[in-house]
């Protein structure tokens, strides 16, 4: 669907001027991570997408509509199979609910829970759920720009601070100068890479250029994986703010 360097400067003056060239390519990194993310979202957003799940014996898919509004709120609900239909999740602030029409009840879903898989994907809560936690709770230094099909990647460190409550030890992003995500690798504790989200097709969707097709994988399960396709968007739409309640998740208006 997917979280800055901050160097003390040192009074002696030639240190002071390494800290200080270091500061402002922090910054640099931190406003391109947070313009790769309002360039996905928008303002507002609706879309159409179709969420596929691979494992070695099988494979389903399902399609969705998502809306968001802002940095903090989201709602996802799927749409078919017939079987899955009305299935949603709400997501508004650091909360988030799920709804089943099997069991017609809404579940809050603890802090406990977000790194669990997402409608048995390999995205977790956290990763559907838009969070701005990658710019609030990380810092952020430039690795490298290289220069593929006329655009300059940034591959961008984000290493979380040492009071952060989050599960990564650290991530590395991939982001074109048009602020198309590329690619977005997550790494445990301990350094070791354990999934990857790689945008496969880029498209103008919805007025502006965006990945179309994303799959997340897990290292250590190289033959499962789940791909997001966006079938259609709009940006920057008018949306009531009954759409993002839990009224609305239990009981679909739109």
């Amino acid at each position: 669907m997917t979280g800055m360097l901050r160097l003390l400067f040192s009074v002696i003056c030639f240190a002071a001027t390494i800290s200080a060239n270091a500061d402002s390519s922090s910054r640099d990194a931190e406003q391109i991570v947070r313009d790769a993310l309002d360039h996905w979202r928008g303002i507002s957003s609706h879309s159409e997408i179709t969420m596929t799940i691979h494992r070695p014996k099988w494979e389903r898919s399902m399609s969705m509509r998502s809306w968001t509004q802002g940095a903090k709120r989201s709602l996802v609900r799927v749409t078919e199979p017939r079987k899955d239909r009305g299935n949603g999740t709400l997501m508004d602030g650091n909360k988030m609910w799920t709804f089943s029409p099997k069991v017609n009840r809404v579940i809050k879903v603890p802090s406990s829970m977000m790194s669990q898989g997402w409608m048995g994907s390999d995205f977790s809560n956290k990763d559907v759920s838009h969070s701005d936690e990658i710019v609030e709770e990380f810092d952020h230094s430039i690795l490298s720009e290289t220069e593929v099909d006329g655009h300059t990647v940034y591959e961008i460190q984000s290493v979380p601070h040492e009071d952060a409550a989050v599960v990564w030890g650290k991530e590395v992003l991939e982001i074109r100068d048009d602020n198309v995500m590329i690619e977005q690798r997550f790494y445990d504790q301990d350094g070791a890479l354990v999934k990857s989200l790689r945008t496969l097709e880029i498209a103008q969707m919805g007025g502006r250029t965006i990945a179309v097709v994303q799959r997340m994988e897990k290292v250590a399960e190289p033959d499962e994986w789940t791909e997001i396709k966006v079938e259609s968007v709009e940006f920057d739409v008018e949306l009531s703010d009954n759409v993002f309640t839990l009224s609305n998740l239990r009981n679909p208006r739109d």
